[in-house]
């Protein structure tokens, strides 16, 4: 029961037996309330209190049915039991249908109010059951929606973040574009370069990554033809003329995608260095999946690897792209059937997750 005394509202043009089931139900701990037909019967409704209804169907003014339709319509309305005298099913399908929680036949003498009783409390019970699955419906609904609400500020608050980290680097990388230009040594100018491609690689990214739909995700192709623009705007621009990309639209978590796009960096300004010594000549990046790997090349038509070594070469590039490959988990090795160099980067599309057993026995 929803309160220790439910409170029973029994709509019946029937004084006599009203009196009856009021004698009947409070001896099981109702109280019982009367009202004289349908319209009577929605006036007590409105001021509420009211925990269960017992109504009939043949009324003066509004009959049970109708009066079941505007109790149905309300909302929170207390369960319905539908008591007539009536032996047509038809009514009693009716009822049920339209929203009642059971149906009684009665009779004049009140032996039908022990069903009632049992009926009330049926329905009563079915309510609070209705109750709290409704209360829990709700409850799992406001918290998807509150977890949705805090993925979607979790969400701004990351782009947010890649913004202003992406604005920050594309800062530092415009301020060393602008300190190598200056730059009156050819070496101090190598270095500076190499450094804002570095920057402009990291922050690539982050510009990806706040104008992206998926934050966990990066389209490769779109990156590097990104990263490849600005190498292309560097101080060495004028000797990138003829760099080219082809690629593939594979996506990769943001970490690879950084690890990538410096040793494309890497390689293609070692190329620019050290594969033209007088001028600019074609460099090739090329991007593409091979079965569950990813083959990134970068290839040129110069001198080939036997004729680049320079004694101003401090080996740096070669470090960064060993400690690029070591985060890809990756494979550099030369091709040696190209008449130039190409370097061939190689590794799994998907990335690897260590095994529990191994590291504990580790």
């Amino acid at each position: 029961m929803t309160s220790p005394s439910p409170t029973l509202l029994y709509i019946d043009d029937d004084a006599a037996l009203a009196r009856l089931v009021e004698r009947g139900l409070t001896r099981h701990g109702f109280k019982v309330e009367h009202a004289p037909d349908g319209n009577a019967g929605l006036d007590r409704l409105a001021k509420g209190g009211i925990d269960v209804i017992a109504l009939d169907q043949y009324m003066p003014g509004l009959d049970g049915l109708e009066t079941l339709e505007r109790i149905m319509a309300l909302a929170d309305a207390p369960p319905v039991v539908f008591v007539t005298a009536s032996q047509d099913s038809k009514i009693a399908v009716t009822a049920l249908k339209a929203g009642a929680a059971d149906y009684l036949v009665k009779d004049v003498q009140g032996e039908f109010i022990p069903l009632l009783h049992v009926a009330a409390e049926g329905a009563l019970r079915q309510a609070r059951l209705q109750k709290a699955r409704d209360d829990a419906e709700a409850e799992v609904r406001a918290s998807r929606d509150r977890f949705a609400a805090l993925a979607a500020e979790r969400e701004v608050l990351l782009r947010e973040v890649n913004h202003r980290v992406g604005n920050s680097l594309q800062i530092i990388a415009s301020l060393l574009h602008l300190q190598a230009n200056t730059a009156t040594q050819e070496d101090v100018k190598a270095a500076l370069t190499n450094a804002m491609g570095r920057v402009a690689a990291v922050a690539q990214v982050h510009r990806r990554l706040y104008t992206s739909h998926d934050l966990k995700s990066v389209l490769l192709n779109q990156y590097l033809d990104a990263l490849l623009d600005d190498l292309r705007r560097s101080a060495e621009g004028n000797r990138m003329s003829r760099l080219t990309l082809r690629a593939e639209p594979i996506e990769i978590d943001p970490d690879r995608a950084v690890a990538i796009g410096i040793v494309v960096n890497e390689l293609v300004m070692n190329a620019v260095k050290y594969a033209y010594p007088d001028c600019a000549g074609p460099i090739h990046v090329e991007l593409r999946c091979d079965n569950d790997d990813i083959v990134l090349s970068i290839a040129d038509e110069g001198v080939g690897l036997h004729a680049t070594s320079d004694p101003r070469s401090t080996g740096m590039g070669q470090r960064i792209v060993s400690a690029m490959a070591t985060k890809l988990d990756a494979s550099v090795t030369p091709d040696p059937d190209h008449s130039g160099t190409k370097i061939i980067v190689r590794f799994r599309r998907t990335k690897a997750v260590p095994n529990p057993m191994t590291a504990a026995a580790g």
